[in-house]
């Protein structure tokens, strides 16, 4: 999240992805003064015009929010409020009005006082570091950002090589060329690269890379998958764990096999489902939060804000996934919200020996 400190009491930010519009419907309260641009429709009231017949204009508003939601749907975040101030005096004040907020609009939030968890939510997004995954074979390539938890697809890049039973010429170089340039058409030069994929090509595609760039690059074996099949096999792959083992996929990856683990050995020293989760909470149990993007549209959107704000305030590291990913899938499947424990809790359903 790009930020901006205005003064003590305001910052202006710009989301970039979807956890930042989550971070950000965690950190805009009721009360707040929320300051952006919009295009709102004023009336013309001259001599033989159109009683119905508005012009559409863009406006500055500053509005006192009283409802907040958050579309994972399709990426907005929806505040609604009373209007303080205007840059058009067409605007009335007083009247209502609601901004939709997506990923790269500005805003700029005022609050009389900042709390340490909002100043770090809106700071959370500074640490997470990208890698550009490459899934390359000799029929084509599948091109992904990971940031955080979430996959982000490119479209495929197709070759163009005939198989076995159609022999065409085929020139890799020109192959190559047209996947440098959309990685760097697509990707920051600070991202760093992981190709996979079956065969030699990957080695061959490296050693074109380096000699046109001077990006950091990594490949693994052991992935025998090109396209986007490749990259959804990396994803959820032991190699992934391993080659980017400080990144937030690898930490719930390994904190969701660790839940099942735990599962298996009919432990309980986890929890599942928003309400065992809530219930560790309260009695600072819980160490690491794991929660899809569907469990804001199961439960109570503000039900589930409010835990996630509580558990950090204790110091519980949350980490939020999405169906772009299989670990997305398989916390939806948990119930939406998954936590590991520090201690195992008593349940009158489970025999104190099988507790570890």
């Amino acid at each position: 999240m790009i930020r901006k400190n205005i003064d003590d009491s305001s910052i202006s930010v710009i989301p970039e992805d979807s956890d930042d519009l989550l971070n950000l419907r965690r950190i805009i309260k009721t009360g707040d003064r929320l300051t952006a641009d919009t295009i709102r429709t004023i009336k013309q009231e001259k001599d033989y015009s159109r009683p119905d017949k508005g012009k559409r204009v863009k406006i500055r508003i500053a509005l006192c929010v009283e409802k907040i939601s958050l579309d994972g749907v399709l990426d907005r975040l929806r505040i609604s409020g009373t209007i303080l101030e205007s840059n058009n005096e067409s605007v009335p004040h007083g009247s209502h009005h609601s901004f939709n907020i997506r990923i790269n609009d500005g805003i700029t939030i005022s609050k009389k006082r900042w709390s340490r968890l909002e100043k770090r939510l809106l700071s959370s997004g500074n640490d997470k570091p990208a890698y550009i995954l490459l899934a390359i074979d000799t029929s084509g390539c599948g091109l992904a950002r990971l940031q955080g938890t979430h996959l982000e697809f490119f479209p495929d890049i197709y070759s163009g090589a005939g198989g076995k039973r159609y022999k065409m010429a085929f020139n890799v170089e020109k192959f190559f060329g047209h996947v440098y340039h959309a990685v760097e058409s697509a990707c920051r030069s600070t991202e760093e690269i992981i190709i996979f994929g079956p065969g030699q090509t990957k080695k061959k595609f490296s050693n074109f890379v380096q000699k046109e760039s001077s990006r950091k690059i990594r490949m693994v074996e052991g992935i025998d998958s090109g396209g986007e099949d490749g990259i959804h096999i990396f994803a959820k792959s032991q190699a992934m764990r391993e080659i980017i083992s400080d990144s937030k996929l690898a930490k719930v990856a390994s904190a969701v096999d660790e839940i099942m683990m735990l599962a298996s050995k009919k432990s309980t020293k986890f929890a599942m489902g928003i309400e065992e989760t809530e219930a560790a909470n309260k009695l600072g149990a819980v160490r690491l939060l794991v929660f899809s993007e569907m469990s804001i549209q199961e439960y109570d959107e503000s039900r589930v804000i409010d835990l996630l704000n509580d558990a950090e305030e204790k110091g519980v590291e949350t980490f939020g996934v999405d169906s772009s990913t299989d670990l997305g899938l398989r916390v939806t499947g948990l119930g939406g919200i998954v936590a590991l424990l520090r201690y195992a809790l008593v349940s009158p359903d489970v025999d104190s020996t099988s507790q570890s």
